[in-house]
């Protein structure tokens, strides 16, 4: 038993943060606009011009434009957790860092890991799409000729029909952009990202201007000289009802995934507590509407049930009698897929870095590049490795992968605000002063004296010592400042409700019917789950709030964070059996490396320190680290 707690407490050792600026290696270079682009040419990749058409016409009618507000806010909860953490944590590293300073470093890892799956599948599957958009512009000139010269096969359809060379140098070039310097490929990103905005700009002006308000209002009478009349709907603004909404919703809640890439710039943005907010929020806001805006524009030109599910907006403009504009949207969806080529490419490097710097992945992946202050090596693997995969693979059975490691990504980060905003922590006060004191064994600790406002003149770290855990303080605590106590407590029914939020997506992702059949055994499943997580919910708000002062802080706690949590479990059990199969293969992957590697050369390993246990706040000073012989004196040597 001693040898398994001891192994637990190495899993979920957490990282010592210093949140000053020395020691970093990156140039800080980019500003708020650069992130703003960053963010936007991420987010808003080719989707918009493909994504409003299938939506419209399979799933939501003129209705698609509540489908996009319905999962703008959805990604929003997510944007807005990554903005606090954003605040608090200026470091490279995304959500792989945010786990690792709050739940532990098996978590950090998992996140990692399939962070890194993401963005080079993400990689492979935009270059090939590039790489085919562009081909159809020379009428598919380029894939004939390699068919007929250089067809592949191989059993179960792993291979793509022919090596797409065209998507292995575009990755290439791209790569050596990334690796010349961080503000040369955000001055290539603003570029693409302006162009892509003006055509989006000038297909919502022309969509209003030849739209007609009639294809938000068809009756089935509209529906009779068309054929399979029993796809379309019954008509209205909202043809498919409820349902189709919600559905809808759902595949559009992809179209604002990218965002997150701006939170690994933390060391490279000039003014990071500030501008990674601002730039998350903003970006997510200028998506919304390019999206809401197209799709609004897009079924008010054409009757929904007319549109192509593959290039919408080049047969729309056919349809009102402008076949020039086909060539506009072609230049702004060159522009987008190359935007969210870089966006995909960008923070590939940078999560790689952090996890090597780390020791968690060989630590030769964190040589940087001294005179362009970029993570040299990352860089190279990475997009060597994504551009292999455009360049041989057919990525189609893989791109589900992609949004389980997103998606869990997203539900982390949320955990993580939750925690860390009832874990007690030094408050940062222009009273607060710190001194040096020499240890007899060599080793300094730093002492910090403030006016806390305690009539004690006790330091919060050392209040909850003189408390003890009794089931009163789940709901009634000790005073309004948080303890260890409370800490812990947030802690453990944080786990808790994560726990019954899955069992609870699992059963309606499995029994839906039944639920809307109301059987009896369901629905009462579902009703106590739901009890049991409103239980939680109370018990998490009535502990007390850290007042640590940050930049931005997700609002409505603990609400907002949980909800975020269940909507991005909920999408990832509508993923199928074989994409799980698929996801353990890589987890068996990722552990293999962690458990032979990374859990023997870690850091914190080597760092050994009480505070590491401890989730890391936000000071502008260096981490109090105590001698040895304290930290084996608490007994949190792994």
């Amino acid at each position: 038993p001693a040898g398994m707690a001891s192994f637990g407490r190495i899993l979920l050792r957490r990282r010592v943060l210093d949140c000053s600026d020395e020691g970093s290696r990156f140039a800080r270079c980019l500003s708020t606009l650069d992130l703003v682009a960053l963010g936007v040419g991420s987010t808003l990749g080719a989707g918009v011009y493909v994504l409003a058409g299938e939506v419209a016409r399979e799933k939501a009618g003129p209705a698609i434009v509540l489908c996009f507000l319905i999962a703008a806010l959805s990604s929003m909860l997510a944007g807005l957790c990554y903005a606090e953490f954003g605040a608090r944590v200026p470091k490279t590293g995304s959500a792989y860092l945010y786990s690792y300073v709050t739940v532990g470093e098996i978590w950090a890892f998992i996140t990692g890991w399939n962070l890194i799956l993401s963005y080079v599948l993400g990689t492979a599957s935009v270059a090939r799409a590039w790489s085919s958009n562009f081909d159809s512009l020379v009428e598919q000139r380029i894939s004939d000729f390699f068919r007929s010269s250089m067809a592949m096969s191989a059993p179960g359809g792993v291979l793509a029909e022919y090596p797409d060379l065209f998507a292995l140098i575009l990755v290439l070039l791209l790569t050596g952009l990334l690796a010349f310097g961080v503000s040369e490929s955000a001055l290539v990103n603003k570029i693409f990202t302006g162009v892509n905005l003006v055509v989006l700009g000038f297909v919502i002006i022309s969509g209003f201007v030849k739209g007609d308000t009639v294809n938000w209002n068809l009756t089935l009478e509209d529906f009779n000289n068309a054929s399979n009349t029993n796809t379309f709907g019954t008509g209205g603004f909202a043809p498919f009802g409820l349902r189709g909404i919600l559905s809808g919703a759902a595949t559009c809640f992809y179209a604002f995934v990218g965002f997150d890439c701006i939170a690994t710039t933390s060391e490279e943005a000039k003014n990071p507590t500030r501008s990674i907010p601002v730039g998350i929020v903003a970006s997510l806001l200028i998506c919304f509407f390019a999206y809401f805006g197209v799709s609004a524009a897009l079924t008010l030109m054409m009757p929904y049930y007319l549109l192509d599910t593959k290039s919408p907006l080049p047969k729309a403009f056919i349809h009102v009698g402008w076949p020039a504009a086909h060539y506009i949207v072609a230049v702004g969806s060159l522009c987008a897929l190359s935007t969210s080529l870089l966006g995909s490419m960008f923070p590939m490097p940078r999560v790689i870095y952090a996890m090597a710097e780390d020791g968690l992945l060989f630590r030769g992946l964190s040589r940087m590049n001294t005179r362009t202050k970029t993570p040299l090596m990352a860089t190279i693997v990475s997009g060597c490795v994504a551009s292999l995969m455009a360049f041989l693979f057919d990525l189609a059975a893989l791109v589900d992968l992609m949004s389980i490691g997103t998606l869990l990504a997203y539900s982390l980060v949320a955990i993580c605000v939750l925690i860390l905003r009832y874990q007690p922590g030094t408050l940062s006060s222009s009273s607060q002063s710190e001194k040096l004191v020499e240890l007899v064994g060599g080793e300094k600790v730093a002492v910090s004296g403030r006016d806390s406002g305690d009539e004690d003149g006790l330091d919060l770290e050392d209040r909850p010592l003189r408390e003890k855990f009794t089931p009163r303080r789940l709901l009634f605590p000790s005073g309004n400042l948080p303890t260890k106590i409370s800490g812990n407590i947030v802690y453990a029914t944080t786990a808790i409700i994560s726990v019954l939020i899955t069992v609870l997506c699992v059963v309606l992702a499995g029994k839906l019917d039944e639920l809307i059949e109301v059987q009896p055994v369901w629905v009462t499943v579902c009703v106590v789950l739901a009890l049991l997580c409103a239980l939680c919910v109370v018990i998490i708000w009535r502990q007390p709030e850290s007042k640590e002062a940050l930049t931005f802080k997700v609002p409505l706690l603990p609400w907002l964070p949980l909800f975020s949590v269940f909507v991005n479990i909920y999408l990832m059990m509508q993923l199928d059996l074989a994409t799980w199969c698929r996801f353990a293969v890589w987890m068996g992957i990722g552990f293999a490396i962690y458990f032979c590697y990374g859990i023997w050369h870690s850091s914190e390993a080597v760092n050994s320190t009480p505070r590491k246990y401890e989730p890391a706040l936000q000071t502008k000073k260096k981490p109090i680290y105590l001698g040895r012989d304290e930290s084996e004196a608490e007994g949190m040597s792994p």
